[in-house]
């Protein structure tokens, strides 16, 4: 069992524009989809397609639109705080793909909302394989929130192991948390943004490798970093690698980096080596891209045989013990 815990739940509603944006004009769309999402539960949802058990708690009012969707969709749901909003987040696709995103901030966090995530992680994550905490926090929380999330896992169950796909502050905090992190999967900028690198200086699979694996120092067991069109580097105990997927048509990039966790977990469920859960990963985000809105890949829309990975040797001093 795979559990996704996601505080600041969405409905992705995605513009498809006939052509480039452009500002201070009247735009036509050419298509709109509207989903229920969010990092965890887009990671859920790729789950359940594949077939891997997965059960999504969701900061949301059991019987919201939201929520129905979810659950009319297959999809095992928690529900926390009753009293909670869902918020609207829209996506403005250009045909090339490029994507403009305006996210609401989410309904405020109260100290009982975050007292009840606190109970229903120790309660579900002696059931789990993996406990993953995705996505941003609302209004009210604190940054230490899902490092504090992870703590209360790890107590109750020494040995699930954690992924966590956060940015800014909240990420930062896991470095000087004190509590393992098996996983975590920034992309490009919040992997600079978390070493102090200049994102120019991270433009080899190299220099993104050595970045991952100084992380390792600090608690951080493996790092997944995606780099767009460029593919993805995993940095772990066994070693480096870079993976790529042949170019793809592109039509919308949300839900792309949840895609690619997804497929790394879901190749870990079937017991494949790190280089191989690198390669789906990549090929998960590449399905996600070539598809419209928030559409989360199936394993049919994914062709990981297409994956090119290339082992990369790290000097020893970025390699942590």
């Amino acid at each position: 069992m795979i559990v996704t815990v996601t505080i600041n739940p969405s409905v992705d509603r995605t513009i498809q524009l006939p052509s480039r944006l452009v500002r201070d004009a009247v735009l036509r769309a050419s298509a709109v989809t509207s989903q229920a999402a969010g990092k965890g539960v887009n990671v859920s949802r790729a789950l359940a397609h594949a077939s891997i058990p997965t059960r999504a708690i969701v900061r949301a009012d059991y019987h919201d639109p939201y929520v129905r969707e979810l659950v009319e969709s297959g999809l095992a749901v928690i529900t926390v705080d009753p009293g909670a909003t869902v918020r609207t987040n829209i996506s403005l696709a250009e045909p090339d793909g490029t994507t403009t995103k305006i996210n609401e901030p989410g309904s405020p966090l109260s100290a009982a909302a975050v007292a009840a995530l606190h109970d229903v992680v120790a309660a579900e994550a002696p059931r789990a394989s993996w406990l993953v905490l995705a996505g941003s926090l609302p209004p009210g929380a604190d940054v230490e929130l899902l490092a504090d999330l992870a703590r209360t896992a790890r107590i109750a169950a020494p040995g699930v192991r954690i992924a966590v796909d956060t940015s800014g502050a909240p990420l930062a905090a896991l470095r000087t948390a004190g509590v393992r992190i098996d996983l975590i999967k920034p992309n490009i900028e919040e992997l600079a943004e978390l070493t102090g690198s200049d994102p120019a200086a991270l433009g080899t699979p190299e220099a993104v490798a050595s970045a991952c694996a100084a992380l390792r120092t600090d608690g951080i067991v493996a790092v997944l970093a995606t780099l767009g069109a460029a593919g993805a580097v995993l940095a772990s105990a066994d070693g480096a690698w870079h993976a790529t997927h042949p170019p793809v048509v592109a039509r919308s990039t949300v839900g792309a980096g949840d895609s690619s966790l997804a497929g790394y977990l879901i190749a870990d469920a079937e017991g494949l080596p790190p280089a191989a859960r690198l390669a789906r990963a990549v090929a998960y985000g590449s399905a996600a891209v070539s598809l419209p809105g928030t559409t989360i890949p199936r394993p049919t829309d994914t062709r990981p045989d297409q994956v090119t990975v290339t082992e990369i040797h790290l000097p020893a001093t970025v390699t942590a013990p």
